[in-house]
């Protein structure tokens, strides 16, 4: 962990306002280890703002020491349906803008804007936690991107996985091209960005969006058992092991075994050196 990862964990959950993630749509609950992001707008299908994004991230920042799993869901029928449709119309969100107003906005402003959004999910991929979607319904856009921007995804049998922003003349900017492109390879990732189609429950399991595939009646219960799961094994290797794995890909073979060789020296070290 670094430096700035770590005082990022020195946080608690009382750093968030509860009311102000009510407001924003938002529910944040700490159990022990595992922490719950719930998106609250079920009557907008979970539909995502500026304000989700700054939340995710605020939450991210203050995340509890303790927490080691991290499960995201969406209240109701879907998941996530994707950007508030609001921030397409020159009125946009009340005290948030909209995207009129951001491209009147200066080149270095907008970027500031993605960062400032895509920080919302970059943290789910720490190595110290595992993220763990629960996608039922809509997972469209900006709740694709969400659900790719986690470690793992369960998902009910009625999901609806589609990445909608080329049909709406944008493209995919919430972190979500490049973990798409690693789960289902570059070909199957074109042909689901640029047709903007769905993707159902049996083709996510069959291509490697979904890890599980349950009825919708079970999805609550299949993630408490992933996170028992998880939770069953050594904490500190659980984070080496999730450093090693996400640094295999730029890695060769013999990079690979020195970096495991370091993280094991570590370990041994820990359990065995007095």
């Amino acid at each position: 962990m670094t430096e700035a990862q770590a005082r990022q964990r020195g946080g608690n959950a009382e750093d968030i306002s509860a009311e102000r993630l009510a407001e924003i749509g938002i529910r944040f609950e700490v159990d022990g280890e595992i922490a719950t992001i719930t998106l609250d707008r079920p009557d907008k299908r979970n539909a995502q703002t500026f304000a989700t994004w700054t939340a995710l991230a605020g939450i991210g920042e203050s995340l509890p020491e303790q927490v080691r799993v991290v499960v995201v869901k969406g209240e109701g029928p879907s998941f996530s349906a994707g950007i508030d449709l609001r921030m397409f119309t020159p009125e946009g969100v009340p005290g948030q803008g909209s995207f009129s107003s951001a491209a009147r906005g200066g080149d270095a402003d907008f970027e500031h804007s993605i960062r400032k959004a895509q920080a919302g999910f970059l943290w789910l991929r720490r190595p110290e936690i595992v993220s763990i979607a629960a996608v039922q319904g809509h997972a469209i856009g900006a709740g694709f991107q969400l659900a790719l921007a986690c470690d793992l995804r369960i998902v009910a049998d009625d999901v609806k996985f589609c990445m909608k922003e080329p049909a709406l003349g944008l493209v995919p900017d919430l972190t979500g091209t490049k973990p798409l492109v690693e789960l289902v390879g570059l070909a199957k990732a074109i042909d689901i960005c640029l047709t903007a189609r769905t993707v159902h429950a049996e083709e996510a399991m069959r291509i490697g969006l979904a890890e599980q595939v349950v009825a919708r009646d079970d999805l609550d219960r299949a993630v408490r058992d992933k996170a028992a799961q998880l939770l069953s094994t050594n904490r500190d290797a659980a984070v080496a092991t999730k450093r090693l794995l996400q640094g295999a890909r730029g890695r060769t073979l013999e990079e690979q075994g020195v970096a495991e060789g370091l993280e094991q020296a570590a370990r041994i070290k820990a359990l065995f050196g007095g």
